[in-house]
């Protein structure tokens, strides 16, 4: 009897909870001009205004994007079917009343970009990122929610998303948060999956990929993918625990997306515009490599300011450094590993970034910390004034990315390495999900290499901004940097019109010969040492004639005003990162050991 009273009381409480659920139902009858039709079903409303609103921001995007400019049409009816009085208290908020306890609200959307923060329909697909294409309460979050899919299946749609499936077309997410961080992707997709074992059980990897190419292409890619997924296993010892154990990247490949990757705790957005044949095949695989890796570091392994990620206001985070940087780093080492690209092309791959983080003024202005704070202001943010950001900002995943690497070769001098504290920091934080703050991860280093090591990288490097001695560190497992010599070095980029006209196309960077002459963005070029600058003519091959220490008399115009200025040419400040045996030299049986536990090569 005991057993046959909690069956029905726990029938009860399901019912009761199915009865509360939010329920949605999207459809895509006039997909060819983008929109999409939504309805909302919120039941046991309490009384008084009802409130719903559009996200103004979405998971792993940190400004502002205003979801509600997209929405139109909207109207609310009760349980009845009457029409019920809506009122606009801001611009991303409709405030409901005269309700029954059940309000029905019903929008158009339109969405017209594929990427990892909005939302694209169009008869290609159905491209969702949750924040930009559903409404949702503020007060009902803790509810679960119940999505209905009406499917073109003119256009051979499926469905794919790290939702619970219940069946082809209805889908569900425990709570408001879940939902949020749920893209969809419904469209005539092709489907490649393996199987991890781990503990017993096994996990499903999923690879789902919407493209104009061939299903032997997708084939191809997909043993890259698995590679991958593998590689970065071996960095903390074992996968997470996918929920309803399986792991979904949803690709796009396709002409009219923008390109994007967005992490997600199951799943992960990748949108280019290369197909495989195109040079995706190459040149997408990076965004594979580092939107993985964001299933522990930053999914799991989770900064304490973005939790609860707040859909309401900008969300600002100190520790991206570690979590887009780090992840940053790892993206290609993880490539060279899995045999997708040289070592060689690897090590010298690092040139770029190295050199941007290395030569940036910003570095005066902020610390990593403050760089990561500026996230609202660069990720994907919208502002018409310009701004100094050539002088003052360094992105976090670059400088994050080129601390890793040191910190990694540190280690590795200490018979250490970044992969164990990386599991340590999974191990303290990451399996059981407690969230982390940057004195958490210093004391983390700490325990892993000592107090006077881990104390050393945080006060000099994370707290303050001084650079650690990258060529000690790369000669350790037989890397060298190589500052470029006798190369004038002039300190704008210009480009040269077909009138011949050499336009300054960005902020001049503190420091340089153009800055210290007072050239700025937008002056325009006409000559130099009295001689006028050819149509079309590669500015820094026009520079290369000339020595460092020249001095150059340069005419220009600003604001149509003649203008002249004498322009001072100093030695290129950029580096080289090669390997020794290009250098002619060859490295000690040390060294290559280190390279070789460095890189996991044989």
């Amino acid at each position: 009897m005991k057993n046959i009273f909690f069956g029905i009381l726990t029938l009860i409480l399901t019912a009761n909870l199915q009865a509360q659920a939010i329920k949605y139902q999207i459809s895509f009858e006039n997909a060819v001009h983008h929109e999409a039709e939504i309805k909302a079903t919120f039941t046991n409303v309490g009384p008084g205004i009802f409130s719903v609103r559009m996200g103004r921001s979405s998971p792993g995007r940190y400004a502002i994007h205003e979801f509600a400019k997209n929405v139109y049409n909207l109207k609310a009816t009760d349980a009845t079917g009457k029409n019920l009085k809506i009122h606009r208290p801001n611009p991303y908020q409709w405030d409901i009343s005269d309700h029954n306890g059940e309000v029905n609200v019903s929008y158009t959307l339109y969405a017209d970009r594929g990427d990892g923060t909005y939302a694209q329909v169009d008869e290609t697909h159905a491209h969702l990122n949750i924040p930009a294409t559903f409404i949702y309460s503020p007060t009902l979050t803790d509810r679960e929610i119940m999505v209905a899919i009406d499917l073109r299946n003119d256009l051979n749609w499926k469905v794919a998303t790290q939702l619970e499936q219940l069946s082809e077309t209805q889908f569900r997410a425990p709570d408001f948060q879940y939902f949020m961080d749920s893209p969809i992707e419904i469209s005539d997709y092709s489907l490649r999956q393996f199987e991890v074992e781990q503990n017993g059980k096994s996990q499903t990897i999923e690879f789902v990929l919407h493209h104009n190419g061939t299903e032997s292409e997708l084939d191809t890619y997909f043993e890259q993918v698995k590679k991958i997924v593998l590689a970065q296993k071996d960095v903390f010892g074992e996968l997470p625990n996918f929920d309803f154990g399986k792991y979904t990247f949803l690709a796009c490949y396709i002409p009219n997306v923008s390109g994007d990757g967005m992490e997600h705790r199951n799943s992960t957005i990748l949108t280019d515009r290369e197909g495989l044949a195109e040079g995706g095949m190459r040149n997408n695989i990076g965004t594979v490599s580092h939107e993985f890796f964001h299933a522990w570091n930053v999914e799991r392994i989770r900064p304490q300011s973005l939790e609860p990620f707040n859909y309401a206001e900008a969300n600002m985070s100190g520790e991206l450094w570690f979590a887009e940087g780090f992840t940053s780093y790892y993206t290609n080492l993880i490539l060279s590993r899995a045999g997708i690209i040289t070592p060689e092309e690897y090590i010298e791959g690092l040139t770029g970034t190295f050199n941007y983080v290395w030569n940036s003024p910003g570095r005066q202005f902020f610390n990593p910390i403050e760089m990561s704070y500026q996230a609202p202001f660069v990720d994907a943010a919208t502002s018409v004034d310009p701004v100094n950001r050539d002088n003052t900002f360094i992105s976090y995943y670059s400088y994050g990315s080129v601390l890793g690497l040191a910190l990694d070769l540190s280690l590795r001098e200490n018979k250490l390495n970044l992969d164990d504290y990386m599991k340590l920091v999974w191990e303290t934080f990451g399996k059981s999900e407690t969230p982390y703050t940057i004195a958490a991860l210093h004391q983390t280093l700490v325990q892993y290499a000592g107090k006077e090591f881990g104390d050393h990288f945080f006060d000099y490097y994370i707290y303050k901004s001084e650079m650690p001695n990258y060529g000690n560190l790369l000669q350790s497992v037989g890397v060298v940097l190589k500052q470029a010599t006798n190369q004038p070095y002039f300190g704008a980029s210009v480009a040269i019109n077909q009138f011949g006209a050499g336009i300054v196309q960005r902020n001049t960077q503190i420091g340089s010969p153009a800055y210290k002459a007072g050239l700025e963005r937008g002056d325009v070029i006409m000559a130099v040492n009295n001689t006028p600058l050819a149509p079309n003519q590669n500015f820094s091959d026009f520079i290369s004639q000339y020595k460092v220490g020249d001095t150059l008399k340069v005419a220009y115009t600003r604001f149509s005003i003649p203008k002249s200025t004498t322009v001072i040419l100093t030695e290129n400040p950029g580096y080289t990162i090669q390997l020794l045996e290009k250098e002619g030299a060859k490295p000690s049986k040390k060294v290559l050991r280190n390279r070789k536990g460095w890189l996991k090569v044989e």
